[in-house]
């Protein structure tokens, strides 16, 4: 068993697919046990008898639409064009534009690579710090992983067995909670930064609104449709697939017709890795609760944690320390199922832990040494890892902060559930 798990280590850090080394540790368990493999195949035929799963693949395929057509511009557009006047508005504009492009593509790394070539010198060019751009575009990446239609938050509904349409819900005020002390924070720093009442075009507003009267109804239907109830998630996800499609392709016409199966296949790969991982992991979760693995894990916690807050401070530590060095998809499939027992013995309600789990693996995303957000903006913006480590502190600090207040003040997640 421990050369089993050597060997599993030892090909995990040459780079060997992490599906693979979580199937070959479930099977190996599976076989000392003497149980039969076939439940490995059974856990996969059980994904495809889940509805919810749906929604994935489809609000998946719409945000890589949306990345690929002129939507961004538009947003930036429209946002500096009636928000240009507040102090500090442009940072506040890309900071909600950045969370919204982000709830619908699930990836922070898109966000980043498709919004941060509009803002990064839109930012600059009106006088903001190039420090603070830089931060403040790597930060906000991630902002939307609160936000329906969420892919994290589906997939931990999935994972934990908990409501989606609950996460959905639970996810708002912690997410607004997040862009409100950014957006103070960016408000204070930039306050002398602002674009004259007096130079804001009444014509230029007009502009922006007709410019963006396909994309405003987007957000205002699926989410509206979501948190009213009149929506099923998966439902939402096809209403706003065949709408980004109709307006980019048909209307628009941002995107040639036989450029749709190439968006198609690259996000498909994306949804067909999760998917790849996630049977695999029900299979090793499975086992993990064959052999007692969350009842270890509880005993050896209980000596040393004295109590919910005490857990939740060793959560939010080892999440971030987590975050830094694997992904959101495979931490969800990986961690939730041995943390969610554990929680639950301390009273922790599991929509709760859902929405500080997210918030805090999101926070992973800046985590030096190797923080996903850190790469690809270092890689995005051409500048050293060392400067963008120091311009995300300020914001990291802010998010930590954040972090905090939504792990020990529950209510701002259940509000909207109970």
């Amino acid at each position: 068993m421990i050369l089993t798990g050597l060997i599993l280590l030892v090909l995990a850090i040459l780079g060997a697919p992490l599906f693979a080394i979580i199937a070959a540790s479930a099977m190996a368990g599976f076989y000392r046990s003497g149980v039969d493999l076939s439940v490995m195949g059974i856990e996969f035929f059980g994904i495809a008898e889940m509805p919810i799963l749906v929604a994935i693949p489809l609000f998946t395929f719409a945000g890589f639409v949306l990345s690929e057509s002129q939507s961004p511009q538009r947003l930036v557009r429209l946002s500096q064009a009636l928000l240009g006047w507040l102090p500090g508005g442009l940072a506040i504009v890309c900071m909600a534009g950045c969370a919204l492009f982000t709830a619908f593509t699930g990836a922070s790394g898109v966000t980043i690579i498709a919004l941060g070539a509009l803002f990064f010198p839109a930012l600059t060019k009106a006088g903001y710090d190039e420090r603070f751009s830089l931060g403040l575009i790597t930060t906000s990446g991630s902002l939307g992983l609160l936000f329906a239609p969420s892919l994290p938050l589906i997939l931990y509904g999935v994972v934990a067995a908990a409501s989606i349409d609950q996460l959905f819900l639970a996810g708002v005020f912690p997410g607004l909670l997040m862009v409100i002390l950014l957006s103070a924070y960016s408000f204070w720093i930039n306050r002398r930064i602002r674009t004259s009442l007096a130079e804001i075009s009444g014509k230029e507003v007009l502009a922006a609104l007709w410019d963006s009267a396909w994309e405003i109804p987007l957000p205002i239907v699926v989410l509206g449709g979501i948190y009213s109830g009149y929506f099923a998630v998966s439902e939402a996800a096809a209403v706003t697939a065949l709408y980004v499609m109709c307006v980019e392709i048909v209307v628009r016409r941002e995107i040639p017709w036989r450029e749709v199966p190439r968006i198609m296949r690259e996000s498909m790969v994306l949804v067909g890795a999760i998917f790849m991982i996630l049977g695999i992991s029900l299979a090793s979760t499975n086992y993990m609760i064959y052999a007692g693995v969350p009842e270890r894990l509880f005993a050896i916690v209980d000596t040393y944690v004295a109590g919910p807050g005490s857990f939740l401070l060793a959560l939010i530590i080892f999440l971030l320390i987590l975050g830094a060095i694997l992904d959101i998809f495979s931490a969800i499939i990986l961690i939730v199922p041995l943390v969610l027992p554990v929680a639950a013995q301390y009273g922790i309600h599991p929509i709760h832990l859902g929405i500080v789990f997210l918030a805090t693996m999101q926070l992973g995303y800046l985590t030096p040494p190797v923080g996903l957000n850190l790469f690809i903006a270092s890689f995005r913006f051409e500048r050293s890892i060392v400067e963008i480590y120091r311009a995300t502190l300020p914001f990291f600090v802010v998010l930590l902060i954040s972090v905090f207040i939504i792990a020990y003040w529950p209510a701002l997640s259940l509000v909207l559930v109970d």
